[in-house]
């Protein structure tokens, strides 16, 4: 067989005088090091604020997209991480700019910016803005809960609703809560700490008492939505896989005037005896009702430590596999 021609190798050389080249590549060149991940098939040499690329012309153009990007992101503030480059590296495959999407704080709380880090969780916020109902569905470490809440907390302080309703199923006690030792709240404090937790990571932890004094933030078990009208509330149902279609048809049926609502759980951890999920049927059933989305988010949206993506996918790989099994041969 004849040889393939070589790709024609050429050589981009310039230098980065916007920002400290430091915030581009890096101390000890730990941003270098993603972009160079990110493209290996161009050779990237340092020297000063000066960079040579060397590779192919559409290697070439991709990594220089690249370090473009993250001047951007450095100029507009943003404290990059490897983690950034290589999430930008993804959006800019999904033809997105990572700058424009990266910089879309939603709150600043305690010194840091809480924004949407991938293509998907932008998709997110932005039907968020745009629904009434928004459902949220992906794995753990997607970011669909904490940007539903930050979303919610936006939305008080902005005066858009005047409070917020987090509310999720007690499932393991199988909300008979009056079975269980202690106050209500110590009752509900296990099932509901999660949310307690996000809520002072994003506001004032001495403020958060006060607002569930006077009722403007209140966290309570999905049976305590029943047979109430929720005006004017940004209300988020967290761990939704573990509530019953009839729980669901509640809580949906619970929306008033001025209000919103967002869904979220992880359709492959249901913890139901006999795991007829709500969540599940209301994704077959309100599919293409009107001001209504659905989002889906996946292991490429984990922005927790890089490990957990990894997990996600094995035990994904593993259920479908056992899935198959379990069906046996097509006859």
């Amino acid at each position: 067989m004849p040889k393939q021609p070589k790709t024609p190798q050429t050589t981009l050389s310039f230098a980065v005088t916007e920002v400290d080249p430091v915030s581009v590549f890096g101390t000890e060149d730990s941003l270098l090091r993603s972009i160079e991940a990110a493209h290996p098939q161009v050779s990237v040499l340092v020297r000063g604020n000066e960079i040579s690329l060397s590779g192919s012309e559409a290697d070439i153009y991709a990594a220089k997209k690249l370090i473009d990007e993250a001047i951007e992101l450095s100029l507009k503030g943003v404290a990059l991480q490897p983690a950034d480059i290589t999430r930008s590296a993804r959006v800019i495959e999904q033809l997105q700019s990572p700058a424009q999407m990266l910089s879309q704080s939603i709150l600043s709380s305690k010194g840091k910016s809480i924004r949407p880090k991938t293509v998907n969780q932008k998709n997110y916020v932005d039907a968020i803005d745009e629904n009434t109902i928004v459902f949220g569905i992906g794995p753990a470490g997607t970011g669909k809960t904490y940007l539903a809440m930050a979303k919610a907390v936006q939305a008080l302080q902005r005066k858009e609703v005047s409070r917020i309703i987090l509310t999720r199923p007690a499932v393991e006690a199988g909300e008979r809560l009056g079975f269980l030792p202690g106050t209500l709240t110590d009752k509900i404090d296990p099932y509901l700490r999660p949310l307690f937790d996000a809520l002072h990571e994003m506001m004032d932890p001495d403020s958060v008492p006060k607002l569930m004094a006077t009722g403007t933030i209140e966290v309570a078990p999905l049976a305590f939505m029943r047979g109430r009208t929720l005006n004017d509330s940004f209300i988020i149902l967290d761990e939704a896989q573990n509530t019953t279609p009839e729980q669901m048809k509640m809580f949906l049926t619970r929306l008033g005037f001025n209000s919103k609502m967002v869904v979220t759980g992880d359709v492959t951890q249901i913890d139901l005896p006999n795991g007829n999920s709500g969540l599940k049927v209301a994704t077959n059933i309100l599919g293409k009702v009107d001001d209504m989305k659905f989002c889906v988010l996946d292991s490429s949206d984990v922005v927790r430590h890089s490990l957990v993506a990894k997990i996600v996918d094995a035990y994904s790989k593993f259920e479908q596999k056992a899935a198959v099994k379990k069906s046996g041969p097509n006859r």
